[in-house]
């Protein structure tokens, strides 16, 4: 189980890291909007549909990369009255009655929609380019970081662990 829980801890980090550089061409494409549309009149909703999706995929894997850093909001003014034990009890009991409970939710409602997206490869509405899909994943991909990261501070067994 151990090996397991750092494998996913390991794979998570990963991806994490990973999502991090899609904010130069977030940034890049989203500054690019504007010149290609009143200097070269043309590519500008191109470069709209590609900053959504590395904005998807940027916010999803963010939401992670602030639990793990422990910067994301939390009752840190109380919580630091209480003893490194109890507020790691608190965290493992907040990540399996909110945080796991919540991305099952969030991947099973939207299965659906996911899907059919997926299997029509949709289409942005405004362009009509192809990869609005990948928004919908988008969406799974952050439901299932939360998931993983989740299960990780459920049963993650020491300092040794801790990062």
């Amino acid at each position: 189980m151990t090996i397991l829980l750092r494998g996913l801890d390991r794979l998570i980090g990963r991806a994490v890291a990973a999502a991090k550089w899609l904010a130069l061409p977030l940034i890049t494409l989203l500054f690019l909007q504007w010149p290609l549309r009143d200097l070269f009149r043309g590519y500008s909703r191109e470069a709209n549909d590609l900053g959504q999706v590395a904005f998807a995929f940027f916010v999803a894997l963010s939401v992670t990369a602030a639990t793990r850093a422990r910067t994301h909001l939390a009752a840190d003014l109380l919580a630091r009255q209480y003893s490194a034990r109890t507020r790691q009890c608190l965290d493992r009991l907040g990540a399996a009655a909110g945080l796991l409970p919540w991305a099952l939710f969030v991947l099973m409602a939207s299965k659906g929609t996911v899907v059919s997206s997926i299997r029509d490869v949709e289409s942005f509405q405004d362009s009509g380019n192809p990869g609005y899909f990948l928004i919908k994943v988008a969406l799974w991909v952050m439901a299932a970081a939360i998931l993983g990261q989740s299960l990780v501070d459920i049963f993650r067994t020491g300092k040794a662990d801790d990062k």
